[in-house]
């Protein structure tokens, strides 16, 4: 009988770890990859950073700031191209 119940016990634990390692895949997977891409941003329609004297999120106060970035698709931010150039993954003017 107690082997039957530690068995139990040990059945139940190994299902909850196993099913809490499954959500965990699972929302990562649900979860869209995106990427920061500088310059790419319409004028307020920044994500966050736009420079001195700006709050965050739609605050860039020129199209395709360089200091601006908006979240793309993982992997498409250098293909994006405005008349100020290429997107950029990392922070180009100030």
């Amino acid at each position: 009988m107690k082997a039957r119940h530690m068995t139990s016990i040990a059945l139940a634990l190994a299902a909850l770890v196993s099913g809490t390692a499954f959500a965990d895949q699972h929302d990562a997977a649900a979860k869209p990859k995106v990427e920061k891409c500088w310059g790419v941003a319409k004028a307020g329609q920044n994500d966050c950073a736009a420079g001195a004297g700006t709050t965050c999120a739609g605050t860039a106060k020129a199209d395709y700031q360089a200091n601006a970035w908006k979240n793309v698709p993982a992997g498409t931010c250098t293909a994006i191209v405005t008349p100020k150039g290429h997107g950029s993954l990392t922070k180009t003017g100030a």
